[in-house]
Parts: C-alpha cells; sequence; structure tokens
C-alpha cells in the first residue's frame, strides 16, 4: 500500500500528497458521494453515522465518526470549489477543537490509472494548525479508502 507524505510547508499549512491505483473519475466519487464516503472516512475501529454532502457551490458537507467508547468527532464545511474530478475547495472545522478553522483544497490528477491526492489545509492561525500534531487517523481512512476503491474495481486479468 502507499503511504501518504506529510509536509508542512510553513506554520499554517499542512499537504498530505497520496497515490492510488484507481481512475480519477473512482477517486473523486470516492471522496464527494455520501455512498462511498459513509465506507471509509472513519479511521480504525470508528464508524460514521452521519454524512450529509450537497456537492455545489455554497453546498454543505457534515460527517460524524463514533468511536468505540462513544465519543463523537464531527466535521463539517461549505463548498467555495467543485470541479469534478480535478478539484474541490472548502472550508473545514472539527467540532471537537474549539476555534479551528481551514481552508482546504483537494486536487486530483490521474497517470497511467493511477490517481494522485494532493490536500493542503491551511488554517488560519497556529494554534489551529498546532491541533493537527497526529496523523495516523488520517493515514487509516487513507489505507481504508485504498481498500475500498479496490473492492470497486474489477480484479486485473
Amino acid at each position: 500500500m502507499a503511504k501518504s507524505v506529510w509536509e508542512y510547508p510553513n506554520e499554517l499549512e499542512i499537504v498530505q500528497t497520496r497515490e492510488f491505483k484507481a481512475p480519477i473519475g473512482l477517486v473523486f466519487d470516492a471522496l464527494t458521494k455520501p455512498e462511498h464516503v459513509r465506507n471509509w472516512f472513519a479511521p480504525f475501529k470508528d464508524q460514521v453515522t452521519v454524512c450529509e454532502i450537497d456537492l455545489r457551490v455554497g453546498g454543505e458537507y457534515h460527517i460524524v465518526f463514533v468511536t468505540p467508547d462513544g465519543k463523537e468527532c464531527s466535521f463539517r464545511g461549505t463548498y467555495s470549489e467543485v470541479e469534478p474530478p480535478n478539484r474541490s475547495a472548502q472550508s473545514w472545522t472539527f467540532e471537537g477543537w474549539d476555534n479551528v478553522w481551514a481552508d482546504e483544497v483537494t486536487v486530483l490528477t490521474e497517470r497511467d490509472g493511477v490517481t494522485t491526492i494532493v490536500n493542503t489545509l491551511t488554517f488560519r492561525d497556529q494554534p489551529g494548525r498546532d491541533h493537527m500534531s497526529k496523523t495516523d487517523g488520517q493515514d487509516d481512512s487513507w489505507d481504508k479508502l485504498e481498500a475500498y476503491l479496490q473492492s470497486l474495481q474489477p480484479a486485473a486479468a
């Protein structure tokens, strides 16, 4: 499995890059359609309980997952750009962190059946960015996305 590359270009940004062996249209759909997102978004043994996505400029998303011990993790945002299958931009908040807000830009490119996702979070301040000190949950979700994408494609002959 490919692993994510994490970069911290400045005090406010986090850039994550990951490759998936899947066509760009399928990857974009898996990132933006509730029937797909609920299958991979929650890390570890957590379970998605709410997955609402209104994929249009001005549309909102709300995704909630629950940990095995009952803790809810809620993410929200509003889309400012939607350019299937190459790009989306949206606001990003995790409701468990007070006053943490970021702009998130997701760019997809495909080459030879491999889609690369570059996901950039730009936080409004350093304390907000400092909350993102661990990446294991995001990496686990991307691992789940990779397995999910493979399950949607026919096996190679």
